[in-house]
């Protein structure tokens, strides 16, 4: 299974990032996208992608993490789409809204900071990448409000949330994207889904260091375990992993277009 992208990483939380590269390239991956998660840090993330090559590329996405969106300055749009003007930079976020860890007197932040990302991605025409955790009501609340402002390109994140919002996704516009929960005894909500969400709109990702996949739960997770979940996505969907790789690759390259050869 060659040529998988890992959709979805934080390389700046990764402690070997040399053995983290090495093993992707062992394992055929021929790309991975290295996800802001505070918009302090945007030069972090563009930083990484210097050690893009032919045989393994490297982007990143900027932008604040819901948990982090009350503790920092608030970018404005123009400020956003500024520094996302970089050709390294092929998406926005991840934003969105966690309820779990995101108490009562942090949602007004929380949905003001998506909000600001979900404009800044209109206005660039690079996806969001979208945290949703707990939230799915207001997430689809403020998706339909803001579509109805004009459509921006957007990606549900390490899914795992219920039906209705992937749904809305789909109806939307938007891709969804598999992390290694999908993988997790307790997740058959999610295979549920993976089963029925459209070829044309399904990533898969490892979100690593966090929520290795079975067979690798309890190590911190790496690019290369991508393709375990990549397995058993295939074994849900009922094809072959290859395809998987191929698909999952191609919608990559769709939706993420500063990432087409």
């Amino acid at each position: 299974m060659t040529g998988l992208i890992d959709s979805h990483c934080h390389l700046d939380r990764l402690d070997d990032l040399p053995a983290a590269f090495q093993t992707a390239r062992e394992r055929g991956l021929s790309g991975m996208i290295t996800i802001g998660t505070r918009w302090s840090e945007a030069s972090t993330q563009i930083s990484l992608t210097q050690h893009d090559t032919p045989e393994l590329r490297i982007w990143c996405a900027i932008g604040t993490h819901p948990d982090h969106a009350h503790e920092e300055r608030l970018p404005d749009v123009a400020e956003i789409v500024a520094r996302a003007e970089a050709p390294c930079v092929v998406g926005i976020g991840e934003s969105g809204l966690d309820y779990f860890h995101g108490t009562e007197d942090v949602k007004a932040a929380q949905q003001a900071s998506f909000r600001t990302h979900i404009s800044a991605a209109r206005e660039t025409g690079l996806p969001l990448v979208i945290h949703a955790r707990q939230a799915d009501e207001d997430v689809i609340a403020i998706l339909r409000d803001e579509h109805g402002k004009g459509a921006f390109p957007f990606l549900l994140h390490c899914f795992a949330s219920g039906p209705e919002l992937a749904e809305t996704a789909i109806e939307l516009g938007g891709y969804i994207s598999f992390s290694g929960l999908l993988t997790f005894p307790k997740c058959e909500e999610i295979r549920a889904v993976a089963r029925v969400v459209p070829e044309d709109r399904i990533l898969v990702e490892t979100d690593s260091p966090f929520l290795a996949p079975v067979p690798k739960r309890g190590r911190p997770n790496t690019p290369s375990y991508v393709a375990h979940t990549a397995a058993r996505l295939a074994q849900e969907r009922g094809v072959t992993p290859e395809r998987i790789a191929e698909l999952t690759t191609a919608n990559v390259h769709r939706l993420f277009t500063r990432t087409r050869p």
